[in-house]
């Protein structure tokens, strides 16, 4: 569907008088774009002298990015396939796993204050904020899919997931921002 589109293409249907897609696969896409920043950190990182002795750990978060980054894509295009079947519970489902992603994607900002380019290190700032957006945008869709299934003790486990998930993003994305500006200002 998209993933194999122009980027034009997909705004302008995100653009346009269009049921989807929409604010889940835009929460998908804008992770897919963190998730290759922080490939492309890496990617400027491994086979400087200067990080040598992080190069096996920079290689696991590579993987573990590009892993995050196709399926991001792949949840770009679910999102509006999930919206289309019109089944609470599809619509459900992929935001739910766009949120749990972006929380194992920030994980991967940290490590690269100390392990990445430290040239690259305003990019790694930048997926942070964006994963942590994805997040957000994600859970507004659980949230309102959740009234839609109407059952009280799904929407009470899934709401405590996402809300310590949620306030480990914002605290890594807190921590990241600010480790990320005073190596910006020495």
């Amino acid at each position: 569907m998209y993933k194999d589109e122009s980027l034009k293409k997909y705004l302008d249907d995100l653009a346009a008088r269009l049921p989807a897609p929409g604010g889940g696969s835009a929460a998908a896409f804008n992770a897919a774009m963190a998730a290759a920043l922080i490939s492309m950190v890496v990617n400027f990182t491994l086979g400087k002298p200067k990080y040598a002795k992080y190069e096996k750990g920079l290689k696991v978060i590579l993987d573990k990015s590009e892993a995050l980054r196709q399926e991001f894509l792949r949840l770009t295009d679910l999102d509006v396939i999930a919206y289309r079947s019109k089944d609470a519970r599809d619509s459900l489902n992929t935001p739910f796993m766009i949120a749990r992603l972006c929380a194992e994607g920030i994980k991967l900002c940290e490590p690269l204050l100390k392990k990445g380019n430290i040239n690259l290190i305003s990019d790694v700032a930048v997926a942070a904020v964006l994963l942590e957006s994805s997040f957000a945008s994600a859970y507004f869709n659980v949230e309102i899919n959740l009234k839609a299934i109407n059952d009280k003790k799904l929407t009470r486990t899934i709401t405590k997931e996402l809300l310590q998930k949620g306030k480990m993003i914002r605290k890594t994305r807190e921590n990241t921002e600010e480790k990320v500006g005073k190596i910006i200002r020495g």
